[in-house]
């Protein structure tokens, strides 16, 4: 095949989804995965009216099933013989006190947001590193930066997620293989809505009004998130760029969030989200 064939993880909604008909739009061949193809009816409906459906197939896969993920690796390597981009975008975020959740809630959060990448990665890297060259394109967020109450192990997810993706990056660039971490804010995306479930206070404990802050302020935030769009750009200039970096913060106020996290005391970081706690209940 001629064209860039991109693979995406979680296309059924959000990042993934958007990206797909993008990218698609734009001349790319995307291989579109979604754990659930009960849901692929809303990506083939506006892939048709927008006329790329000859620029997509969508495929299942769950990023935590090594036998889907083999199935999708034979699959690829049989029809296409290759993939120029893989996008590991699958991914979601469980909120919650560390005392009050589950440690089978930490190993899943693991299992999709760092594994599943792991997984994904391990399976295309060969043939990228055969060909000399291919592009990982990791969707990690702010809170891979900074962290906040009430998203442990999403946060921690995050962390892991960046510190792989740098190693990787640097294992992989004699190789003319480049590896990206978009890290994103706080975006329209159903991530945020699934989350906040756990974090609402129903636990009857010590926490209650505490997460009643932490539940106020991530509502809050979700209905002031921008456009996903602007994440879709920095994608689709990733794929387009000859030499692509390594970081890409994209969002309100994520460069300045990083450059005071970076030059201010620890104290002073914390004194700071306290604050906004304080005043996002006071609104």
């Amino acid at each position: 095949m001629n064209k860039k064939v991109v693979l995406i993880t979680g296309t059924n909604s959000g990042f993934g989804y958007l990206a797909t008909i993008e990218l698609a739009s734009k001349g790319f061949f995307v291989i579109a995965t979604m754990r659930d193809l009960s849901k692929k009816q809303a990506l083939l409906k506006e892939a048709e009216q927008q006329n790329i459906l000859d620029y997509i197939e969508v495929f299942a896969l769950d990023v935590t099933n090594e036998q889907q993920i083999e199935n999708v690796k034979q699959h690829v390597k049989a029809k296409y013989e290759k993939v120029d981009i893989l996008i590991n975008n699958a991914g979601y975020s469980i909120g919650g006190m560390t005392e009050l959740l589950e440690l089978s809630d930490w190993k899943a959060q693991f299992d999709t947001n760092l594994f599943g990448v792991i997984a994904l990665t391990k399976a295309f890297l060969p043939w990228m590193r055969e060909n000399r060259s291919g592009k990982i394109i990791n969707i990690g967020s702010i809170s891979g930066r900074v962290g906040f109450p009430g998203l442990g192990p999403y946060v921690s997810s995050k962390f892991a997620l960046a510190g792989f993706s740098e190693s990787l990056r640097l294992e992989l660039l004699p190789f003319q293989i480049h590896v990206s971490l978009v890290e994103a804010g706080s975006y329209k995306t159903a991530i945020w809505g699934k989350a906040l479930g756990k974090i609402n206070p129903t636990t009857q404990s010590e926490y209650d009004e505490y997460m009643k802050k932490i539940y106020k302020e991530a509502k809050r935030s979700g209905e002031q998130a921008a456009d996903p769009n602007e994440v879709i750009q920095v994608i689709v200039d990733i794929c387009d760029s000859q030499n692509p970096k390594f970081r890409y913060p994209v969002g309100k106020g994520i460069r300045l969030t990083m450059f005071l996290k970076n030059l201010l005391p620890s104290t002073f970081f914390e004194m700071i989200v306290q604050r906004k706690l304080r005043k996002g209940n006071r609104e």
